[in-house]
């Protein structure tokens, strides 16, 4: 089949095999992708119309366990600036939100061993007391299968863990020996177990990647079904073993989007910070690739800018809270409208 045929294919059957992935990947022009984004923004419609839900990304600290090779907030990182927020303020951000017109608040970190389960529940069921309206989504990493039962119990009603690549060899140049492939895909499956709407998600252009790992990773999530996908552009920090590396591709990553889209029609699908890094309109050019969720940053300013996953993050652009009104002209100009909804997975429709 040529690439137009497998674009075809996936959009009517949701479902084609990982060397068709990699035949669209090695064979992809600019025709192609394009054409892509054109079937993935039908697909999109057909379910969402031109809605675009925003979540309030609250980035709660940056101390981390973990020692992840292309991480800024690496554990050996002796350059971060550290910080982590108290119960209080991440509420306070929640409620700051809450009067824009929030309603999900996505508290994301580290693996940061102050968050215990009682300060985590207590939390979470203060926010939910205060704001009944908004859904509550964590991505604090892998925890023991016991931890995300009582976060849920608590209120929590999703949970993002990125599986960064589908491929165990690829995995193991990407991460320290003490982390496993093995378990993160566990905790990926605990998670759906316990009834979470659950986020997998991996990097674009990662070190090492092959055409052959991305096309396992989108055949992962075609096949794993979650109810959010969270991909990006792989971009390098000086301060780590891969700072060097070259970053990802605008379009990779908006090809990867589309296809995504393809796949699990419902799924919710941000459009990241890291796409807006590497493109000043890559906001725009994602949602137009079939994301439907901006997620603009309610992180306090005067600790935004030490959450640094990758160099050059944008903090300050159309995806900080600062400049929601500007984020809903840019989309309301290519035919979006940013909507006060939780934006819930659609289970029945």
């Amino acid at each position: 089949m040529e690439v137009l045929e497998l674009i075809d294919k996936l959009q009517f059957t949701h479902n084609i095999s990982a060397e068709e992935y990699e035949f669209i990947i090695s064979h992809a022009e600019q025709m192609h992708i394009d054409y892509a984004a054109k079937k993935a923004d039908h697909t999109r419609k057909e379910f969402f119309g031109n809605k675009v839900f925003i979540r309030g990304l609250i980035e709660i600290s940056n101390c981390c366990k973990n020692n992840c090779f292309y991480c800024g907030i690496r554990r050996d990182n002796k350059n971060a600036i550290r910080y982590r927020l108290s119960p209080e303020e991440i509420l306070q951000c929640c409620k700051n939100g809450h009067e824009l017109g929030f309603r999900t608040f996505v508290l994301q970190g580290g693996e940061d061993s102050f968050y215990k389960d009682e300060i985590l529940c207590n939390l979470i069921e203060e926010i939910k007391k205060n704001m009944p309206d908004c859904a509550v989504a964590l991505s604090l990493g892998e925890r023991p299968i016991e931890s995300y039962s009582k976060l849920k119990t608590a209120g929590a009603d999703r949970y993002l863990l990125r599986q960064e690549t589908a491929t165990e060899e690829h995995y193991q140049k990407l991460h320290p020996s003490e982390m496993s492939f093995s378990n993160r895909m566990k905790c990926l499956e605990n998670l759906k177990a316990l009834g979470y709407q659950t986020g997998a998600g991996f990097m674009v252009g990662s070190p090492f990647q092959t055409e052959e790992n991305l096309a396992r990773d989108l055949f992962f999530i075609q096949n794993f079904k979650p109810e959010m996908c969270g991909i990006g552009p792989f971009i390098p920090h000086m301060d780590t073993d891969y700072n060097n590396f070259p970053a990802g591709t605008l379009n990779q990553t908006l090809l990867c989007l589309s296809l995504i889209r393809l796949a699990n029609p419902k799924i919710l699908l941000p459009a990241t910070t890291a796409l807006a890094t590497i493109s000043s309109e890559g906001i725009p050019l994602g949602i137009k690739a079939g994301a439907n969720v901006v997620m603009p940053n309610l992180t306090p300013i005067s600790v935004r800018k030490n959450y640094s996953l990758y160099d050059r993050k944008a903090v300050t652009g159309n995806q900080a809270v600062e400049n929601i009104e500007i984020l809903k002209k840019q989309m309301k100009a290519i035919g979006y409208e940013v909507v006060v909804d939780r934006g819930d997975f659609l289970r029945n429709k």
